[in-house]
């Protein structure tokens, strides 16, 4: 199957927004616990300091990955935290490594020095996952999340770009 990877726009929204919440409402991979509405993806996709790639089979999104601020100050503007997540179908497919790579393509070519990733302890196939993509394994912050009950670590990874 033919798969395209793209700029995110506003056609996007209701996918994007529906892969989102369906991995807050069924994983432990994000931390958060409110389902986003799709203004507020549509107001993230369209906002000065973000970036989004969608992927694209027979007319559907798939999946998308993006980048934003990892903090605020000036001092920060070259390094960016990403997250990528895929519709259920599409994971195991080589499609994450195809949106990170083009992500980091296009981080490099905005003058992005560091993609920093956090990703929740259980999430073991994101470690793995990041690690393969060169991603270096900088950290871990124990039980800086809840979800469920749980505890969960925070796994800092990042790529020098």
């Amino acid at each position: 199957m033919t798969t395209t990877i793209r700029p995110a726009n506003k056609d996007d929204v209701a996918a994007i927004t529906g892969i989102l919440n369906e991995a807050i409402r069924k994983t432990l991979v994000t931390f958060t616990t409110t389902e986003k509405i799709e203004s507020e993806i549509a107001a993230s996709i369209n906002a000065d300091d973000t970036h989004y790639l969608v992927a694209e089979q027979a007319g559907c999104v798939v999946g998308y990955a993006s980048y934003g601020p990892f903090r605020q100050g000036p001092g920060y503007k070259h390094t960016k935290e990403h997250t990528i997540h895929l519709a259920p179908t599409a994971r195991g497919s080589g499609l994450g490594r195809a949106l990170i790579e083009q992500l980091a393509e296009e981080a490099r070519a905005e003058n992005v020095h560091v993609l920093v990733a956090g990703i929740s302890s259980a999430n073991p196939e994101a470690v793995s996952f990041h690690a393969a993509l060169g991603f270096i394994n900088i950290g871990r912050m124990p039980e800086t999340g809840r979800k469920w009950g749980q505890w969960l670590d925070l796994i800092l990874m990042q790529k020098t770009l």
